[in-house]
């Protein structure tokens, strides 16, 4: 059944919501307890990697339609480029079940997303910017961002260099490895973009805070 124009966006975001968190919990599982993808980042075991990235695959590939479908009230060009580049990726770990081990790590990126999302419930229950729940989830959503976004940058592609001219990397094929630089080029670049657009917004947010209390202390003395 067809989600109502006026519904799309809360449809959007609660299966947003609901996708992060099975999909990211999933991948710290894996990073931390599945020796066979740790042990071999580009050729090890991705039976439970493509559960996890399978989840993913449906989901992105239902949210673009919805995108498409509703363009007018919820379309993105970015999301669209992120969505596709994700999906060029994933191609690759579902068919040939190669890079399990890359393509489980970008989905550490997901624990971000509710707090993206908490925001746009925020606004739409009309919290106002300056409320106590307002100004927490933002500073959550600005530190969680950076960490599994950026902060984890150097690690991500410290091992994708240290995979460069090996065995393994040649048997990957030029086809995997062009979907692997690029679509990690492609995510990373809007990613850096987001944090700053997020970084801007948490700091206006705190000169918020900062200008409401200075009022406070005025009106206080001026009794």
């Amino acid at each position: 059944m067809a989600v109502p124009p006026c519904d799309c966006d809360l449809f959007f975001r609660t299966v947003s919501t609901f996708h992060a968190l099975v999909v990211g919990g999933f991948c710290l599982y894996i990073l931390l307890y599945d020796d066979a993808v740790n042990a071999d980042h580009l050729w090890g075991d991705p039976s439970i990697v493509k559960l996890n990235i399978a989840i993913t695959t449906g989901y992105l590939i239902s949210d673009l339609l919805l995108i498409i479908y509703y363009w007018k009230a919820i379309g993105d060009k970015f999301f669209v480029i992120h969505h596709l580049a994700a999906l060029y990726a994933y191609y690759f770990v579902l068919s040939k079940g190669l890079l399990a081990y890359f393509g489980n790590f970008r989905l550490l990126a997901e624990f971000s997303t509710p707090f993206v999302n908490q925001r746009w419930f925020f606004e739409v229950l009309g919290y106002p910017k300056s409320s106590k729940a307002n100004i927490i989830n933002g500073v959550l959503m600005t530190v969680v961002f950076f960490v599994v976004r950026i902060a984890v940058m150097p690690i991500y592609y410290s091992h994708v260099i240290s995979s460069f001219g090996t065995e393994a990397f040649q048997r990957l094929g030029f086809a995997a490895q062009s979907a692997w630089m690029i679509s990690s080029v492609v995510l990373d670049v809007m990613n850096v973009m987001w944090m700053v657009k997020i970084a801007k917004g948490c700091y206006k947010v705190i000169c918020l805070i900062g200008q409401e209390e200075a009022k406070t202390h005025r009106n206080g003395k001026s009794d």
